[in-house]
């Protein structure tokens, strides 16, 4: 069995070698180099911006439509921090809060004023993808408005840079 095997992989060692040998033939250092930079440069084209993007990971938001429907979340994009072991404000225990956050205007339906809501998310613990995921984007900008902004990975401020969870801190009244 023993000989077979190396039968096997010396023949497979030698094909391979024919094979990089024949490219090397036909193909020269230049065009490897310029289509390798060409794929490279496309490649970051079609790349997104984003460092990630969360909303890949949202099966449960459907399902968890009360908790996301809560009016600090109005523009909230992430996993409730209050599901992974925080609450609405606090980040849980073995996390750290981001050191920047994107913010938003939401009305509180009981006293019909507009409040400036910070969320920062909660970094440096792994992500629990079984907590409730909310994605909402009233008052979202585009990429070039930061602070307006949900879909970024605001960890990459922090040393800890693992995403865990988001809170929603209410800063004041908007004006």
């Amino acid at each position: 069995m023993t000989k077979f095997l190396d039968r096997l992989l010396s023949g497979l060692d030698r094909m391979t070698e024919a094979k990089a040998r024949g490219a090397a033939r036909r193909h020269g250092r230049r065009s490897f180099l310029a289509r390798a930079g060409g794929a490279i440069v496309g490649g970051v084209a079609l790349a997104p911006i984003l460092p990630f993007d969360r909303r890949a990971n949202a099966a449960g938001a459907a399902a968890a439509g009360d908790e996301c429907g809560y009016w600090r979340h109005c523009a909230i994009d992430g996993f409730l921090c209050q599901d992974a072991g925080g609450t609405l404000t606090s980040c849980p225990p073995g996390s750290s809060v981001s050191a920047v956050s994107w913010v938003g205007t939401c009305t509180n339906p009981d006293d019909n004023k507009d409040y400036l809501i910070s969320y920062n998310d909660c970094c440096g613990k792994p992500l629990i993808p079984m907590t409730t995921f909310c994605y909402n984007s009233k008052g979202e900008r585009p990429g070039y408005r930061m602070g307006l902004y949900n879909d970024v990975n605001w960890c990459m401020a922090n040393e800890a840079k693992g995403y865990h969870c988001t809170v929603s801190v209410v800063v004041g009244l908007a004006e």
